[in-house]
């Protein structure tokens, strides 16, 4: 996890921002999060099970009392106390021991998983936050550049160079510009609410965004064979382990048990004769054996287990192919995200061009405001886009993160 946190933040450095907010929200989400309080527990209640296997069978004691007292040459036969214990074959405890322990590693992984999976999502929504903030502030600027068109064209009416028409559009356009920063307005709140939920704390709770993010001009080193690490694919490791383990204390199961036990019979005297061991009380120690003659139950499972360790090589075959697709997908995503970026850069240097000679125009009373218009829209379209290209770059990193971060 704390190694998650960094490559994120690395991230953050690498643009020369201050990423401290996100690492703190990261710790925050996993000290919150119910899901991974309650897979600890759960990972806990597994390790318990390890001491409650290191156990014998129930001691078995007896008592009886001769209605009808039983005559020896030694006396009469009162009653009769035993006491038993069974005890399992050499190594069996230790096996039991050894199958609880694998069952509980099983339990860590998924808490490995779910770990990951909340640093994906709290870096996602944060990262659309960031768009969705970004997009509003670009918008405000838009609003703010036509508003100083609005005052080049009254100005540009009052001369006769334009027409009130000129002005109405501009009106227009901001319009339109001031409804989508609205819908974003309520487009953040929302993300926001999924943010602080994934935190578990007050959806109402203001998040601290960057304010400005960018593309890093050299992606970090990846290496894909590190996808082998995921715990994704460790789990079915350990699940692998457990069911060797389950095998081996099957066999054990299909050992012989042996007992030990200890009988006593109070004899009382006889009075009629005297004799040497008159009344003299029996104590018989026993050994008992209990072996699996019909064993088809242990042949079954060592057959069972066989075929689920096949399963499970075969689930962590699907599931590597399927984080083999989902890491191609993110390089090419975030590739993409790169060029379009680099792309509309360009566009937007353009545009800047364009709206100059227009300012330029303007100062000879020749300016277009149709063409301001045009030119306005494209500016933002482009500036729109190279957020967008921000935004995608580094959720498709968190994706790469989540697949091959060790």
């Amino acid at each position: 996890m704390r190694k998650t946190v960094i490559y994120i933040v690395f991230a953050f450095v690498a643009i020369g921002l201050k990423a401290q907010s996100l690492e703190s929200y990261l710790q925050e989400a996993e000290l919150n999060s119910p899901m991974i309080q309650a897979l600890d527990l759960r990972y806990n209640i597994a390790k318990e099970k390890v001491n409650e296997v290191n156990t014998l069978p129930n001691t078995t004691f007896g008592a009886g009392y001769f209605v009808s007292e039983p005559e020896t040459r030694t006396g009469a036969q009162r009653a009769k106390f035993s006491v038993s214990q069974m005890l399992p074959w050499f190594g069996s405890i230790t096996t039991r021991e050894n199958y609880a322990s694998a069952m509980a590693e099983t339990e860590y992984a998924e808490i490995s998983i779910a770990k990951r999976k909340l640093v994906l999502s709290v870096a996602q929504s944060y990262y659309n936050l960031y768009g969705i903030q970004a997009k509003q502030k670009v918008l405000q600027e838009n609003i703010a550049l036509l508003k100083t068109y609005e005052t080049l064209a009254l100005t540009s009416v009052e001369v006769g160079n334009a027409s009130a028409v000129d002005v109405l559009k501009l009106q227009i356009r901001q319009n339109e510009l001031q409804q989508q920063k609205e819908v974003l307005e309520q487009s953040y709140m929302a993300e926001q609410a999924v943010f602080n939920n994934l935190l578990n704390r007050d959806e109402s709770i203001a998040v601290e965004v960057v304010d400005e993010m960018d593309i890093p001009a050299d992606d970090p080193m990846l290496n894909k064979e590190d996808l082998s690490l995921n715990p994704e694919l460790l789990k079915y490791d350990q699940l692998y382990a457990s069911v060797t383990q389950s095998e081996l204390l099957n066999q054990k199961e299909n050992a012989p048990s042996f007992g030990i036990g200890l009988d006593y019979i109070p004899v009382s005297e006889r009075d009629d004769m005297v004799f040497s061991d008159n009344g003299k009380d029996i104590v018989m120690p026993m050994v008992t054996f209990s072996v699996p003659i019909f064993n088809n139950k242990f042949k079954s499972t060592t057959k069972q287990n066989e075929l689920r360790q096949k399963e499970i090589e075969l689930q962590k075959e699907e599931r590597l192919n399927v984080l083999e697709n989902a890491y191609a997908n993110a390089i090419s995503q975030r590739n993409q995200a790169r060029i379009a970026h680099q792309t509309q850069e360009k566009n937007l240097k353009q545009a800047k061009d364009a709206e100059e000679i227009l300012i330029k125009n303007y100062e000879t009373g020749t300016i277009n405001f149709n063409d301001v218009l045009d030119i306005q829209e494209l500016q933002l379209k482009f500036q729109t886009n190279q957020i967008q290209s921000v935004q995608l770059y580094y959720l498709q990193s968190a994706i790469i993160n989540y697949l091959i971060n060790k």
